[in-house]
């Protein structure tokens, strides 16, 4: 069953005030998780199978690359093998990209929160308003994020457009360009 995400993300700097704010408004804090995304070719939308100690999801989703906060469609399913799942989805699609990050996990209500340290590219925060668990509109959705942008005093220079992945990919390629 497919779901719908409304989400921001945006380079931040002030990871202790998004951490006081949380804490303040009693956020359910469910821990620190060091992930692995590893991102498979696929010809339509994005196939991720994510590694940590508090997530273990194969994720695919459909979502649009815009700076405003943006809808995503994604199916999840919980993988107790992550390892054996890797292999396979190794070995019949090839590996895109791989993620990896420190990510600090917070919920209010049906908003989840995360506060990243992602290796390669910087500090992001991450707010995603979900009807995962509850029959939410979507401009409800819309209305959570952009009231929680709002709160966190989120700059439109700083939002971002593209997933960890495409930054990673791009900059590659800007590596790649600057090596020959």
């Amino acid at each position: 069953m497919s779901h719908l995400n409304i989400e921001i993300k945006a380079r931040h700097h002030h990871a202790d005030f998004v951490r006081q704010y949380l804490q303040k408004n009693n956020a359910d804090f469910k821990g620190l998780d060091h992930q692995v995304d590893t991102y498979f070719n696929v010809t339509d939308g994005r196939l991720k199978l994510r590694e940590g100690n508090i997530e273990k999801n194969l994720i695919y989703y459909k979502r649009t690359d815009e700076v405003k906060a943006k809808e995503s469609h994604f199916q999840l399913v919980n993988i107790p093998d992550a390892k054996g799942l890797k292999e396979v989805l190794t070995q019949s699609l090839g590996v895109k990209v791989v993620v990896e990050k420190k990510r600090e996990i917070y919920f209010i209500d049906n908003v989840k929160f995360h506060i990243d340290i992602v290796v390669g590219l910087g500090s992001f925060v991450e707010i995603e308003a979900s009807n995962l668990h509850d029959p939410i509109s979507k401009e409800r959705l819309q209305e959570q994020c952009n009231f929680y942008k709002r709160e966190f005093e989120i700059k439109e220079e700083d939002m971002v457009a593209f997933s960890y992945s495409d930054l990673l990919l791009a900059k590659d390629d800007v590596m790649r360009v600057d090596l020959s």
